[in-house]
């Protein structure tokens, strides 16, 4: 019998109340949460430059989720479940509409205070979410189907996970040969090794992640991508650094060399307000060359690092505009960030981004010449406030003024206005805890 959407929702309601009444008898930890979280956006040049002429965009989107977590000294629980749509999406009528899913879904054994192993459909989120990281600001989010053994000690970590994805065709029960993965966007294998060390004022990890993807011919390519990341305090300064350094073999069977470099400078001494200085440096491919140098950033939440409107990793390409190459041109992208606090309650955030390629950009109209490295500057402001612990409100705006370079990886016209406004009201209730 297949369970309507309706039907999956008292289900794990009905869980979640067994739960509760095991939670009282065994003296265990139970928590049912949830969040409602609309948002509004207007969007005209939102990841990619507007066509002259174009209408902007204006909808609303909203999660909705169901997060149940349940601890006993032996093992936890996890489990979260969400309703993602666009209001109108769904006739008033409407039975079901397929938009129930799991976010999460996982167990893990504590073995002792130190070892575990947590295995399911989980976040996977490390540092500052660069490489791997939950991608929280859309609507969906993103979770792994994982194994993730992990030792914890006060002032360090180790952390070992790996993944072998399978698609359902042919459905269990009559999957009996054959390991082959299509039709689904993903990588087929994942295996990564994380360590973190906190010292007196200084903190920091190493991370080694291979990926695997699965080709049309059954073979499986790999790339590996090793990396440190630091943070290190003194008074009201702190300094952040990254590098990252990515070798394999891509999707399209080509060789991979590329590399990310990160620095930024905090300042906090000042009154009501904080203040950064950065530039990130991410490797991209020169017309010319044979071998893939863009560095991809894999699983991170990339929302976070370049620009909020999107435009660079964040599933959508900025290459090279011949047709013959496929990989980007790169990164590089020149911030000040700064922070306020206007009340107990509320705050201003505004970030500029000057964005460069760092390898040449053929010129479409004249093939063999190359065009400014300038690829454009964006300002971004965001205002939160809130209402209560569990209700607030926020709202955004950013402007990107593009080049013709921009227009040349991208496509659409620099000379309409490109900007984003977003509002977003965000309930997190916790409905029980005990």
């Amino acid at each position: 019998m297949i369970l309507s959407d309706t039907n999956k929702l008292y289900t794990f309601i009905f869980a979640c109340l067994a739960f509760l009444l095991l939670a009282d008898y065994a003296l265990a930890q139970f928590t049912l949460s949830g969040e409602l979280r609309p948002r509004t956006e207007l969007r005209h040049g939102y990841k990619t430059l507007p066509a002259e002429g174009a209408e902007a965009a204006f909808f609303t989107e909203q999660r909705s989720r169901l997060n149940l977590d349940y601890s006993k000294e032996l093992y936890e629980i996890g489990l979260s479940v969400q309703d993602v749509r666009i209001w109108g999406s769904t006739g008033q009528l409407n039975k079901t509409d397929g938009r129930f899913s799991v976010h999460q879904a996982w167990g893990q054994i504590n073995f002792n205070k130190s070892l575990s192993l947590k295995a399911g459909r989980q976040e996977l989120v490390y540092d500052d979410q660069r490489i791997l990281g939950s991608v929280g600001w859309t609507a969906q989010g993103r979770s792994h189907d994982a194994l993730l053994l992990k030792l914890d000690q006060e002032d360090w970590s180790l952390h070992g996970g790996l993944a072998f994805n399978q698609d359902n065709n042919p459905p269990e029960p009559a999957k009996l040969f054959d390991t082959y993965y299509s039709g689904v966007n993903n990588y087929k294998t994942l295996q990564y090794l994380w360590y973190h060390r906190e010292l007196e004022s200084t903190s920091f990890s190493i991370l080694g992640l291979n990926n695997g993807v699965q080709l049309p011919d059954s073979t499986v390519n790999f790339t590996q991508t090793v990396g440190l990341t630091g943070t290190h305090k003194i008074s009201d300064f702190g300094v952040n650094v990254a590098f990252y350094y990515q070798t394999g073999t891509d999707p399209t069977n080509t060789d991979v060399s590329a590399m990310l470099a990160s620095a930024s400078l905090s300042y906090s001494g000042l009154d009501n307000m904080n203040l950064t200085l950065g530039a990130d440096y991410l490797s991209g491919t020169q017309p010319d060359q044979a071998d893939n140098h863009s560095f991809n950033p894999l699983y991170g939440t990339h929302h976070k690092f370049y620009g909020f409107m999107d435009y660079f990793y964040v599933g959508n390409p900025h290459n090279q505009p011949i047709s013959s190459h496929n990989n980007s041109v790169g990164l590089v992208d020149l911030f000040v960030k700064s922070g306020f606090s206007l009340s107990e309650k509320s705050s201003l955030s505004a970030a500029l981004h000057q964005f460069y390629s760092p390898v040449d950009i053929v010129d479409p109209n004249n093939l063999s010449s190359t065009m400014s490295s300038t690829l454009g500057t964006e300002i971004d402001l965001v205002f939160s406030h809130a209402l209560s612990d569990e209700v607030s409100i926020g709202a955004g705006y950013s402007q990107l003024f593009g080049t013709n370079s921009l227009e040349a990886i991208k496509g659409g016209s620099s000379s309409p206005t490109s900007n984003w406004a977003w509002l977003m009201l965000s309930f997190n209730p916790v409905f029980i805890s005990m």
